[in-house]
């Protein structure tokens, strides 16, 4: 076998010992050979490929705030367990469950049952699927066994400010076309503050949801008004949302912290998946120039990944965490994102 061969295949040759010598006994099974250290390579040398597993995952300790399973209405890569023994098998401290439509609190104690080694978090979205700005569906969900449902979600693709980006609300409407968290004058409805009441008193944390960035910073001030002190941008940098470095430094200083998602980096036109094409992608470099700007104990990372055809939340974690780490990201300042901050918010 030529060495080139045994590269490309992954074999490797070993020439025949000399002289007239037994071949060694191998070492028993399950022992390493006295006098033996292998240490994992830096590279395997083959360009093209990636690298050996590392000694410590990359994404060891973290926490992915922002997850998508089966079952779903939606299509989704994983289901829940599996998505949590991905992340048990990478080290991870937590993952966040999320559902546009139902709860997500029930299966955060099932999965946890079926998955030792990994903590799971789950919460409620307040589309209209349970009754929109429903402060019911809060006290129902933080009060499901177990005590894993931490956060809300305010309105994400029911959101009125995300129909009308998307171009389903009727042309030049001054109907509300989805479900609103502000008047007219930008004030926070009666209704949004129910929920928030019900919030501060559960010490729950408040997801901003599909919110603008003006929606989000009035949210985020009603909210402290109320009583919060577990506040989150959702995606601050989506479309979607829009938040500038500018909106993040205020939305800092009232007490929130910024969601940034690996999902980020996946859309954009080029997509290959039709669904990933409507939003323009947000570069890891756009993204560390953030964190230095604002403060990375501002923000908590999440992924926003789970769907069909996309890498699953873990290996979309270790990639973000890579591209961020690639242009200047202190491996301190990601466990103050993906660990410090995240783990108060939920546990603290």
């Amino acid at each position: 076998m030529s060495a080139a061969c045994a590269v490309m295949c992954g074999c490797v040759a070993v020439a025949a010992p000399r002289g007239h010598g037994r071949p060694a006994a191998p070492a028993a099974r399950g022992r390493r050979a006295e006098g033996v250290t292998r240490e994992p390579a830096a590279n395997t040398g083959v360009r093209g490929y990636s690298p050996p597993p590392p000694p410590v995952s990359p994404i060891r300790g973290l926490i992915d705030f922002h997850t998508h399973a089966a079952p779903d209405v939606f299509g989704r890569s994983v289901d829940d367990d599996e998505l949590a023994a991905l992340a048990a098998a990478r080290q991870m401290e937590a993952v966040v469950f999320k559902s546009h439509v139902t709860l997500t609190a029930d299966r955060a104690w099932l999965a946890r049952k079926h998955v030792p080694g990994v903590k799971i978090f789950g919460g409620v979205t307040l589309n209209g699927a349970v009754g929109g700005l429903n402060p019911q569906a809060v006290e129902w969900m933080w009060r499901m066994q177990g005590g894993y449902g931490r956060v809300v979600w305010f309105p994400t693709f029911d959101a009125d400010n995300h129909v009308r980006r998307a171009g389903t609300a009727p042309a030049g409407s001054r109907v509300p076309a989805g479900i609103c968290v502000v008047d007219e004058r930008g004030a926070v409805l009666p209704a949004a503050r129910k929920v928030l009441k019900v919030c501060a008193a559960q010490r729950l944390v408040v997801h901003t949801g599909h919110a603008s960035a003006e929606q989000a910073l009035a949210l985020i001030a009603a909210a402290r008004e109320e009583g919060c002190d577990r506040i989150v941008v959702t995606h601050a940098q989506f479309d979607v949302v829009g938040m500038t470095p500018a909106h993040m430094k205020k939305a800092a200083a009232m007490g929130a912290k910024m969601e940034l998602c690996a999902l980020g980096i996946l859309v954009g036109p080029e997509n290959a998946l039709e669904f990933m094409r409507h939003s323009p992608r947000v570069p890891p470099a756009v993204t560390a120039a953030c964190i230095k700007s604002v403060g990375a104990q501002h923000f908590v990372l999440g992924t926003d990944l789970g769907q069909a055809g996309n890498p699953t939340p873990a290996d979309g974690l270790q990639m973000f965490v890579a591209g961020l780490q690639t242009e200047g990201i202190s491996r301190e300042q990601i466990q103050t994102m993906g660990r410090e901050v995240p783990g108060a918010l939920l546990m603290g």
